[in-house]
C-alpha cells in the first residue's frame, strides 16, 4: 500500500513539476530566474502579467483565435468522424482490421511533411488569413485518429440495442443520435479534448496561413513575445503567457473529468 502511494507520489510530482516550475518563473523577477539562489529583496513581481496582458493586439485576443479554431476543427472532426466510425464498426471482420490499419498508419504519419503541400493549397485557393480555412487542415490531420477511436466505441455497442431500435421504428440517424452517441459519450468527450487540444498546440500551419497580427493564435502570439531576442529572453512573459494559455484547457478538462472518467471505469468493468 505504501509503495502504490510512493508511486501515486512520484508521478503526481514528475506530471506538474514543469506547471509548477512555469506557475514560479511568471511571477520571479528576471535575476531570480536567471540565478535562483542569489540574494535579492523580492524575487516576486507582477510585471510579467503587466506585459503580456498590456501587449497589442490584447492577450485576450490571442486566446479567443485559438479558441475559434479550435472549437471549429473539433466540431468538424466529430461530425465527420460519427458517420465514418460508424460505418467501420459495422463493417466485416477483415474489411475493418485493415481499414484501421490504414488509419492507424495516417494517424502516427507525421504531418509536418505534409506541411509545404498544405501551404501551396492555402496560396492557390487564397486560404490565408482565415480562422475558419485554419480549420479545416487541423480537422483533417485529427480525423484518422478520431475515427479510430469512435468506431472501437462503437464496435463495443451490443448490436441488439439497435435491433430493438429497429423494431421501435426507428431510422439509422435517429438510433445513431438518440441512442449510440449518448452512451459513447466519454469517448467522443476524450477525442473532442485531443482534438481541441491539437488544435490549440499546433504551430507550423498556424504561422505561415496567418500573417495579420489579429489573426494568429496563441503559440505564435507566445513565439513573437516583445523583447525576445538572442542576447535577451523574456523568461517571465514567456511563462506567464504559457500559464494564462494553459487555464482554458485546465478549465476543459475540469469540465469534462466526468465524461472521462466514466469512461475509464466501463473500460476497467467491460475488461
Amino acid at each position: 500500500m505504501k509503495r502504490n502511494k510512493y508511486l501515486i507520489l512520484i508521478l503526481l510530482t514528475w506530471s506538474l513539476f514543469p506547471f509548477c516550475w512555469q506557475v514560479y518563473t511568471s511571477f520571479s523577477v528576471s535575476e531570480s530566474i536567471l540565478n535562483p539562489i542569489s540574494q535579492i529583496e523580492s524575487r516576486w513581481t507582477l510585471d510579467n502579467y503587466i506585459q503580456v496582458l498590456t501587449a497589442n493586439p490584447p492577450f485576450w485576443r490571442y486566446l479567443l483565435n485559438s479558441t475559434i479554431v479550435g472549437t471549429l476543427s473539433t466540431v468538424l472532426t466529430i461530425l465527420l468522424a460519427i458517420p465514418a466510425s460508424y460505418a467501420i464498426a459495422r463493417l466485416k471482420s477483415f474489411s475493418k482490421n485493415t481499414i484501421k490499419i490504414l488509419l492507424l498508419t495516417a494517424s502516427l504519419f507525421p504531418y509536418v511533411l505534409l506541411f509545404l503541400s498544405l501551404l501551396e493549397i492555402a496560396r492557390k485557393l487564397d486560404l490565408g488569413n482565415n480562422l475558419v480555412a485554419l480549420s479545416i487542415p487541423y480537422a483533417a490531420l485529427s480525423m484518422p485518429l478520431a475515427i479510430l477511436l469512435l468506431s472501437s466505441a462503437f464496435q463495443d455497442l451490443p448490436l441488439n440495442l439497435e435491433e430493438a431500435a429497429i423494431i421501435e421504428g426507428l431510422d439509422l440517424w435517429q438510433r445513431i443520435r438518440l441512442i449510440l452517441i449518448p452512451l459513447i459519450s466519454p469517448t467522443l468527450a476524450s477525442t473532442g479534448i485531443i482534438i481541441f487540444l491539437f488544435s490549440w498546440n499546433e504551430y507550423p500551419i498556424a504561422l505561415t496561413w496567418i500573417s495579420k497580427s489579429e489573426l494568429i493564435t496563441l503559440p505564435v502570439a507566445i513565439a513573437r513575445i516583445a523583447g525576445s531576442s538572442v542576447y535577451s529572453v523574456p523568461y517571465g512573459a514567456y511563462a506567464a503567457a504559457t500559464v494564462l494559455g494553459a487555464l482554458p484547457l485546465i478549465l476543459i478538462v475540469l469540465l469534462f473529468q466526468r465524461q472521462i472518467i466514466s469512461g475509464l471505469t466501463q473500460g476497467a468493468i467491460k475488461g
